[in-house]
């Protein structure tokens, strides 16, 4: 930290609007609680207390946990996998953690969902790998900026091994054991600019992401020893994954980080301003603050980053 300066990373949680880009996600929605048999929003405490002056307000929010920008926990994504070693493939999750036992939830679809109705239980809970962890541990330390944008602008270009390697070389990047690694591609900028009304055609065929069908570059997630990798983009990888032939996973940069490694990943942060504040000063470097909700068998997170320089 130098200059004191901080930058929000989030985009507002209503973007990027609609359900376009997950069609099971949607905006969050606020309501006010209810006091009295009455809305408890502009609400005049006199109804209670012929004395009183106050005039309170008191909302609900109704909210998709993984809609704008968010963290992922390791309970997020599990693989079929032959834990057993019996020569069958039963769902895991990191750390060996199966379903039924370690993550719970229900197989009736009356269950299951939120927008429409508030139900009045829960009924999915990560008993293991849930993102209170991260929020009780704290997610802070030094976050490094790869301005994927600055090299490939709003182009959909799928980053390989290679391509990785010169642009660290380039920009003089160095990750390091523990790094909150930040990959600007500009895609949330693109996001603000269509103001809640997203362009299907923008969402699919723009802006930088991983290509999590590269060994090579999966290799280097692992040696690097980064403690998370962060996109403002939809999935850091692309989604769907690069054609592959056989038995394999659909979001193998998924697989790979939250599965094999225990590497959370963050999802749709905002990183312009940042990376172009950084950039035109010749830093890649600042600290991260970026703790998700302390909610309980939660398995992804909204999250309010904030970087220091």
């Amino acid at each position: 930290m130098q200059e004191g300066l901080a930058f929000c990373l989030s985009l507002p949680l209503d973007y990027p609007g609609g359900n376009l880009l997950n069609p099971r996600r949607f905006p969050p929605v606020l309501r006010p609680t209810v006091r009295g048999g009455r809305p408890n929003f502009i609400y005049q405490v006199r109804h209670d207390n012929p004395d009183a002056t106050d005039v309170i307000n008191d909302d609900v929010a109704i909210i998709h946990l993984q809609y704008s920008t968010q963290w992922d926990s390791l309970a997020h994504v599990g693989q079929l996998f032959d834990a057993d070693g019996d020569g069958k493939a039963e769902p895991v999750f990191y750390n060996g953690y199966r379903p039924g036992v370690d993550i719970i939830g229900p197989s009736d679809v009356d269950d299951a969902g939120g927008i429409g109705t508030v139900p009045a239980k829960s009924t999915s809970r990560a008993v293991a790998l849930g993102v209170e962890n991260m929020a009780a541990k704290g997610v802070q330390g030094r976050g490094v900026m790869i301005d994927l944008h600055a090299h490939v602008g709003r182009a959909r270009a799928a980053i390989g091994y290679d391509q990785m390697m010169r642009i660290l070389e380039q920009d003089k990047v160095q990750v390091e054991t523990g790094d909150l690694v930040c990959l600007h591609t500009g895609f949330s900028q693109m996001l603000l600019e269509m103001n809640r009304k997203p362009d299907p055609h923008a969402l699919e065929n723009s802006c930088a992401v991983l290509d999590g069908r590269d060994a090579k570059l999966l290799q280097w997630i692992t040696d690097s020893g980064l403690a998370a990798l962060i996109a403002d983009n939809y999935a850091v990888e692309a989604h769907p994954a690069l054609s592959h032939h056989g038995s394999c996973a659909a979001l193998p940069l998924h697989e790979h980080c939250l599965f094999k490694l225990g590497v959370n990943l963050g999802e749709i942060w905002y990183l312009t301003e940042l990376a172009e504040w950084l950039r035109a000063r010749a830093r890649n470097r600042f600290l991260l603050t970026a703790p998700p909700l302390r909610l309980p068998g939660a398995v992804g997170s909204p999250t309010t980053p904030v970087a220091t320089v």
